[in-house]
């Protein structure tokens, strides 16, 4: 029982967060005490690993992220040129079926020697040509028939390309040319607005976006209308004469198989489109006599030719045609909603990564801080955490969490276990009570709610500074506020140091703090400390809190209600324990009478040496790391069963004298910090407390 007090009695009361308790890490390090090192270059490496370790895989992240986010952009401006290529491909698609219908038109002129057609007029059908030609912003250099010799000439603008249209109409309305001639410039056209449109979709292509699927068929489409309205022509003359030469029959039913095979991969690449394109077949009561039309060409029978039959074989392909033509709409419509998507895709991917940025420019100065008191364990926790993550559910996590924030970490995991936690006696903690002078003066004038917020900020303030010492909260009651050092974990006569060093840390910070709804007031806070046995233990079923009893707390309440603003009222039991560990600065207040102590002799606590406050730190950090260490030994151990430990050679820096706090580093080297009774207080100014 002696040993196990002493090693509980050796480690300090740290306040373990919910990750702490939830993971008990392993550790192959050995704790122990050893006397001081006093080599000052511990201190400085320790703070050089400190600012250098989280800089490495935060850099890196940001690195990572800054790579990513560059990535995305790129990747937005690539879809943003995506939809500029298909914007222009669309274009010059309106411009390739308005050449189609005009082909159509003008070549059914000549074949009717001059006669209008059925459809529509040659000059609506130059006018739609003519608007179509003016909505496209940028015209490739195309090289075409010369529209009066045949030779090849070379277009560079939209300007020339509508001027030789225009002379070659007026050469077509002047009957100058002929059917073939009509069929062979329009197609050569054709021909080269569709390659350049098949190079823009290769562009395309090299992306990641899916739309080039639908711009692959949105051109074999254009080309396969553009194969069928050469066969029309054809077909037309088979009508109209009853038969075709060899020649003229090859051509056709070359391009009528260059059409049907366009089609079908069309159907092929978009399955969507196939349904559409059964229903057009269903709802188009002549399509019958469209594939019976088809059928008599490519078997050439001769028949009785008719101008009446050619025309109806025209007008029955026109219409064809026109249903080919809903399926270039549908088509058009889904290259929009995939551009559109994949703009919205590239759009969100852009706010994800910038968002990304943002988040680890703001995370990492807080990691830095994080990680600052956990270099020596953050590998073992990382490794262990990794492994555990997997293992735990959310909603255990969520109860562990709730169970750490109402109790003391170490009385939680003992709860967890045995499901019941005993009181326990406590020789000697100290207890802190504190208030607000004039906090009734302060409530009267403001409303609910900006108590409320006082009092948050006020807590906030006092929960953030106790973090560094070894203390627990209790509770908080208004404007009264109660800690306690020493218990549930013993730490030796620490407590009372903790408690002291603590109280003068709240004082200052206090008197920098500002209520916001009433500036001009100066916040005062009445403090009172005293030293002494308790019982503390878990109170209550439905709502169990942790609770600390006995003459102690009351006298420590009376010490801070006989006190005064912004001083600390000291007990003389705490009196002699802050004056056994050395180091801070305690004047006399005299005697006071206390209810049911009688008159005591008391003391104001006004400052703390620097030496010996940076020295406590030191040991603190130490402390804690004991703590952390001792949590995952004692896991190790029980997961080892009783194995036997490699033994590790050990080397110790520094005499041995006192029970200095020490940890082993990963190099089995073990570093202490001097005891108190090896340090002697140099000259130095004090800090004090007015």
């Amino acid at each position: 029982m002696s040993q196990n007090r002493s090693d509980e009695d050796s480690l300090s009361n740290w306040s373990l967060s919910s990750a702490e308790t939830a993971y008990n890490f392993p550790s192959n390090q050995k704790t122990t005490f050893c006397p001081g090192d006093k080599t000052p270059a511990y201190d400085r490496s320790r703070r050089l690993q400190l600012l250098v370790l989280p800089f490495i895989p935060i850099v890196a992240l940001i690195v990572q992220t800054s790579i990513a986010l560059n990535e995305i952009l790129d990747y937005r401006n690539e879809v943003m040129a995506i939809e500029e290529q298909v914007i222009e491909a669309t274009k010059l698609g309106k411009v390739v079926t308005q050449i189609q219908l005009e082909r159509s038109e003008v070549a059914f002129r000549l074949f009717t020697n001059g006669n209008n057609t059925l459809r529509s007029n040659l000059s609506t059908r130059f006018a739609d040509v003519d608007r179509t030609l003016s909505s496209v912003s940028t015209w490739p250099v195309i090289s075409v028939p010369h529209y009066a010799n045949g030779t090849v000439l070379t277009i560079v603008n939209k300007t020339e390309f509508i001027h030789s249209l225009q002379e070659f109409r007026k050469k077509s309305n002047e009957k100058q040319n002929s059917i073939d001639e009509v069929l062979h410039w329009y197609t050569s056209v054709n021909a080269v607005l569709l390659e350049h449109m098949t190079q823009q979709i290769k562009e395309t292509d090299r992306s990641s976006s899916s739309v080039w699927r639908y711009l692959i068929s949105f051109k074999n489409l254009l080309r396969s209308i553009e194969n069928f309205g050469i066969s029309v022509v054809q077909g037309i003359n088979y009508f109209a004469r009853g038969s075709l030469s060899r020649e003229k029959h090859l051509y056709y039913v070359q391009h009528d198989t260059i059409c049907n095979d366009l089609l079908y991969s069309i159907l092929h690449y978009i399955p969507d489109l196939h349904e559409f394109y059964e229903e057009i077949k269903k709802n188009m009561t002549d399509y019958k006599l469209v594939e019976e039309r088809r059928g008599q060409i490519q078997l050439n029978t001769p028949t009785q030719g008719s101008d009446s039959m050619a025309i109806d074989y025209f007008d029955l392909m026109a219409k064809y045609t026109d249903e080919l033509r809903r399926l270039k709409d549908e088509l058009r419509r889904g290259i929009k909603e995939n551009v559109k998507a994949d703009l919205h895709d590239a759009k969100y991917k852009e706010y994800i990564g910038i968002s990304i940025v943002i988040l680890v420019l703001v995370v990492s100065p807080i990691i830095i801080i994080l990680v600052r008191n956990a270099v020596a364990t953050i590998q073992m926790f990382a490794a262990h955490l990794a492994q555990k993550a997997h293992e735990l559910k959310r909603e255990k996590h969520k109860s562990d969490t709730l169970l750490v924030q109402m109790l003391p970490p170490s009385v939680a995991m003992q709860l967890k276990q045995t499901q019941q936690v005993p009181a326990e006696y406590y020789e000697a903690v100290t207890v802190y009570f504190s208030d607000i002078v004039g906090f009734t003066e302060i409530a009267a004038v403001s409303t609910p709610l900006e108590v409320v917020n006082f009092l948050n900020s006020i807590y906030k303030l006092f929960d953030a500074r106790i973090e560094g010492y070894d203390v627990y909260k209790v509770e908080t009651i208004g404007d009264v506020y109660m800690v306690v050092s020493g218990l549930p974990i013993r730490n030796g006569e620490q407590h009372a140091g903790e408690i002291a060093s603590m109280s003068l840390d709240l004082l200052e910070a206090v008197k920098r703090f500002t209520v916001r709804h009433r500036p001009q007031d100066d916040l005062k806070l009445r403090i009172g400390i005293h030293s002494g046995p308790v019982c503390a233990g878990v109170v209550g079923l439905k709502m169990p809190r942790y609770c600390v009893f006995g003459d102690t707390v009351n006298t420590s309440s009376r010490m801070e209600s006989t006190g005064e603003a912004l001083k600390i009222h000291v007990s003389p039991e705490c009196h002699r324990l802050l004056t056994h560990l050395q180091g801070y600065h305690l004047k006399e207040r005299g005697t006071v009478e206390l209810k049911g102590k009688g008159s005591v002799v008391t003391y104001w606590l006004t400052g703390e040496d620097p030496f010996y406050r940076s020295m406590r730190s030191e040991q603190r950090v130490m402390r804690r790391n004991q703590t952390k260490l001792k949590h995952g030994g004692s896991k190790m151990k029980k997961q080892q069963g009783g194995a036997t430990a490699t033994s590790n050679t050990v080397v110790i820096n520094g005499a041995n004298s006192g029970d200095s706090p020490c940890i082993n580093n990963n190099n089995n080297t073990i570093n202490c910090l001097p005891s108190q009774q090896q340090l002697l207080p140099p000259a130095r100014s004090s800090l004090k407390i007015p």
